[in-house]
């Protein structure tokens, strides 16, 4: 598995098989990401998010900025009336808490490219912060596949 790739390296392509789709464990085992690249200066993410129609991820309470856009699917927060779709671009400012669901009317997996900075705080039933996703933690969970990967060998 390659290493992850940091803003400010060098300029690069990252090819489609180059990372692994990963859990986005504890919070779904439904829902997996793909860690593309990560920027610590800036402590900004990117990576493909998919998750089966019908899927609703835990509310989150985002500390930056953060710019999705849709691949494939249907998709909106149970928060706003409107639904993004293939081509929409969902642009979340600091402070929003919002909860995602994949709509259940399609057969395609919802995919979706995110574009994060700062932290996503998952919330618990209470609206108090039961996890941080971030950089760091993006990291960490690529650093445990592939030691997981190397111990299966």
């Amino acid at each position: 598995m390659p290493p992850i790739r940091t803003y400010g390296e060098e300029t690069c392509c990252i090819p489609d098989d180059g990372s692994p789709w990963l859990p986005f464990a504890p919070y779904s085992e439904l829902v997996m990401l793909k860690i593309l690249a990560v920027d610590p200066a800036r402590g900004r993410v990117v990576c493909l998010m998919r998750a089966p129609p019908g899927t609703e991820l835990p509310p989150r309470r985002t500390t930056g900025s953060t710019l999705i856009y849709t691949l494939q699917g249907r998709w909106k927060y149970r928060e706003h009336d409107w639904v993004a779709g293939p081509g929409s671009v969902v642009s979340e400012t600091s402070g929003d808490s919002l909860t995602a669901q994949a709509l259940p009317d399609g057969t395609d997996d919802v995919m979706v490219m995110v574009i994060a900075e700062g932290e996503q705080q998952l919330l618990d039933e209470n609206g108090q912060v039961a996890g941080v996703e971030n950089w760091r933690t993006a990291l960490d969970r690529y650093a445990k596949d592939a030691i997981d990967r190397e111990q299966q060998r």
